[in-house]
């Protein structure tokens, strides 16, 4: 069975990274949609919460399990016996980046490769953090994330201001 691992914090899940999940279901048999969780990193969704959304969201998805992890991509890979991690690309930027991590990762564990899947043009420019931002504002996120995740955004950001919290 061909195996991969598409990590990421998806905090929010967008288009960006559905349209990496489409195309990366038919290069293997199972995709597992993970997310990472750092420590270092102060969401604006809990992790039971971002794997809500993945499980709604990607529940058309036939061959698409959904969990998260903590500690190495490569460790947890290799867990999951995946041949690959799915990466997805946005801009040239992003490949610096990527590319360093992907070479880390093959040092460490060499029977897994690194794909990357580059984002459609329409989606190149969409990034959690713009999403939140723009959310966050009151600003139109309707052709950056399905519907179910600008509903979790906004009932979120209602929450956050309600309770006088500031920013995400």
């Amino acid at each position: 069975m061909r195996i991969a691992v598409y990590p990421g914090s998806f905090d929010p899940l967008t288009n960006g990274h559905i349209d990496v999940v489409e195309r990366a279901v038919k290069l293997f048999d199972l995709l597992i949609v993970a997310i990472s969780r750092n420590a270092s990193k102060k969401p604006l969704f809990t992790v039971a919460e971002r794997l809500d959304i993945l499980d709604q969201v990607l529940r058309p998805f036939n061959n698409v399990q959904v969990d998260s992890f903590e500690g190495l991509t490569v460790n947890y890979a290799k867990s999951k016996n995946a041949q690959a991690i799915i990466r997805g690309l946005r801009a040239v930027s992003d490949f610096e980046n990527e590319f360093m991590m992907a070479l880390i990762n093959k040092k460490l564990t060499p029977d897994i490769e690194t794909i990357f899947l580059t984002t459609r043009a329409e989606f190149a420019f969409i990034s959690s953090s713009a999403v939140k931002e723009a959310a966050f504002f009151g600003g139109c996120v309707q052709e950056l994330v399905p519907q179910y995740v600008m509903d979790k955004l906004f009932q979120k950001y209602h929450e956050i201001k309600a309770a006088g919290q500031e920013g995400w």
